[in-house]
């Protein structure tokens, strides 16, 4: 079997020091925040992989579902060589992508990119050992940042599925978006998918579900922050709260102080109080509408070609071409 290469653009030493950069300034802010980026340790992982097994949570089978009927589509469409993931993938939906492109033909290597190095290896390594002669390149990196030094050859097939894109604000949409563009060649392509706006009960059950899983979730990011920056929060003291914001149309996920905490960041020096019912936002999950998608595809250089959502309409894909 032959073994996937991996470039490094994000070491651990990277990922601490801007850890200790977004703590500082997340945790002394009005509101306090931190990066969702940071509930993905190994115990955060394996949380999201049992929400999105969970009734409410209807991304990723809704995902899955439109993948499934056009995923041979898009191999048709874009004729990929290269297929570059945004988040490794050895998942189900990444499969779909992988095989359809090879039943077409054209499929010569696969790039996943990740911010952690064993997530990226274990994803490549299964990858590698079930597409007997397809190359694999993966990169350990931010798709904030290091867009630019992604290999493939043309025409590559940019994916960015989950709707993590969701996890952006607009301001970052705009310039990730452009970050994909500025990458790609006249005729290359994005796949995206994204949430989209409905019913808010349905939104909300999908982040606060009845299990108690995604309390968790969102409660590990203080246990990485505990265990990185040396710090003395007690998980215990937080509720999870997930609500609609009806102007924003995003799903919001915070943490709020069940009683007043002071808690210690021994890395930062830095002392953080709340006081009883503060909150600490953690994420924000935007959800679409067709117009808004396709007016900032547009407006990063892409056309947008397919839109298709799954059978209940609640989640889309677009295909979009670069443009010259």
């Amino acid at each position: 079997m032959t073994e996937p290469v991996l470039d490094v653009h994000l070491t651990p030493e990277d990922a601490a020091l801007a850890l200790r950069a977004e703590a500082r300034a997340g945790l002394t802010a009005r509101p306090k925040w931190l990066s969702p980026k940071w509930f993905y340790d190994a115990v955060g992982s394996e949380l999201f992989e049992d929400i999105t097994r969970l009734p409410e949570y209807y991304p990723t089978r809704a995902e899955r579902e439109i993948l499934v009927a056009r995923a041979a589509q898009v191999a048709r469409t874009t004729g990929a060589r290269a297929l570059v993931e945004l988040g490794s993938g050895s998942s189900e939906k990444t499969r779909l992508l992988l095989t359809a492109l090879r039943e077409h033909g054209t499929l010569e290597e696969f790039v996943p990119l990740d911010v952690s190095p064993s997530a990226l290896t274990e994803a490549a390594r299964a990858i590698v050992a079930d597409y007997e002669g397809l190359r694999v390149h993966g990169v350990v990196g931010d798709f904030t940042e290091h867009l630019g030094l992604l290999p493939g050859a043309p025409p590559r097939l940019v994916a960015f599925l989950g709707g993590t894109i969701g996890n952006l604000i607009p301001e970052e949409r705009d310039k990730f978006l452009t970050s994909v563009r500025d990458v790609l060649g006249a005729g290359e392509w994005l796949l995206l998918g994204t949430d989209l706006v409905k019913d808010p009960d349905v939104l909300v059950r999908a982040y606060d579900d009845a299990q108690g899983v995604t309390a968790e979730f969102n409660r590990n990011v203080l246990r990485v922050v505990d265990r990185e920056l040396g710090a003395d929060f007690d998980p215990d003291d937080f509720a999870h709260v997930a609500l609609w914001n009806a102007e924003e149309e995003w799903i919001e996920m915070r943490l709020r102080a069940v009683r007043p905490v002071r808690a210690h960041v021994a890395a930062l020096g830095l002392d953080v109080e709340f006081a009883e019912g503060e909150e600490l936002r953690t994420e924000v999950s935007a959800k679409f509408r067709r117009e808004g998608v396709e007016r900032e595809l547009v407006a990063a250089g892409f056309e947008l070609c397919e839109w298709w959502t799954d059978s209940e309409g609640r989640f889309a894909l677009s295909l979009a071409r670069a443009v010259g």
